[in-house]
């Protein structure tokens, strides 16, 4: 929070992070579920005197925070979203303490997954999976609210129908211009909701579990195209746009989405002498590189969304 203290303008918040927490649902016929969560809460207040005055008294203690997490995992004994259980916290932190004017809740979701045995599920066996599923939530004393989704490490890649020419040329300029290449990159998307209060959330259990799954197939699904021939890409950024547009396209309750997208580069082997007497491997093998790499990103919203 802003304030102003002899002549300054003095901003500060606090609060706990990283505090990991998994919680275990044990259903009557023998499913588990499980979820493990990275949690980070920042609380805002109006008071300073903690650091003007060396006065404590409007604080809460980081690991109050730390404890309350624990304590509202074991008050869910319903298997819940991570999106969810962020706005339950900051629920409680904005209104129990009357110095609290806001909450914003950050959780990072380890992805979990239902092994199967035999191709059957198994009950209570899990592995880790890879991309993440993250959420923040700023929730206002005032009832106000702003819930965010987003992936993380979701891991995309194809091996053809994918080019880049055209491109401006200088005198730095080496790369060729080509329409056959790997594209590949480690995508980073978010996108918000238009809800602005808790109340005007859809009453519906795992809403937003169900909403996620659904962005991460359509996100997937534009990047690949159809089983049989794919779709080409003629850039990243093109790529990316469709990939945006099919997420608003698809979704009426989203109202921005967010996506970032490293060019992972596969770049072509082939090894020569002065005699060219070393094999060439016409494209067939390949060193990947992350460093450098191309940063490729944007936002899409639609006009009425609050950014």
């Amino acid at each position: 929070m802003s304030n102003k203290i002899e002549g300054f303008n003095f901003d500060q918040r606090h609060g706990k992070q990283r505090v990991r927490v998994a919680r275990v649902w044990r259903s009557e016929n023998g499913r588990h579920s499980i979820v493990e969560w990275n949690v980070g809460i920042s609380l805002l207040t109006d008071s300073v005197v903690a650091y003007t005055r060396d006065d404590n008294s409007d604080l809460v203690a980081t690991d109050t925070m730390k404890n309350t997490v624990y304590a509202k995992a074991k008050e869910c004994v319903e298997e819940l979203s991570v999106e969810d259980f962020a706005i339950r916290l900051a629920k409680h932190f904005t209104s129990l303490y009357q110095q609290v004017t806001a909450a914003i809740v950050k959780i990072v979701e380890k992805p979990w997954e239902r092994v199967s045995i035999d191709g059957q599920p198994h009950e209570h066996g899990f592995k880790l999976g890879s991309e993440k599923h993250t959420t923040e939530v700023i929730l206002k004393k005032s009832g106000a609210l702003k819930v965010t989704s987003g992936i993380e490490g979701l891991a995309l890649l194809k091996t053809t129908k994918s080019g880049f020419e055209g491109f401006i040329r200088d005198k730095y300029t080496a790369l060729p211009d080509t329409r056959e290449r790997i594209l590949a990159t480690d995508l980073t998307a978010s996108w918000t909701y238009p809800y602005e209060s808790i109340y005007s959330i859809p009453q519906k259990p795992l809403y937003f579990t169900e909403r996620y799954l659904s962005v991460k197939k359509v996100l997937a699904d534009t990047f690949y195209g159809p089983p049989k021939g794919g779709v080409y890409s003629p850039s990243v950024q093109s790529t990316l746009y469709h990939m945006a547009t099919n997420v608003l396209k698809g979704f009426p309750d989203i109202a921005t989405v967010q996506l970032k997208m490293p060019n992972i580069h596969f770049l072509p082997v082939n090894l020569s002498n002065k005699d060219n007497t070393i094999v060439k491997f016409e494209d067939d093998v390949y060193l990947p590189t992350d460093e450098p790499h191309g940063s490729i990103e944007a936002t899409l919203s639609r006009f009425w969304s609050k950014m």
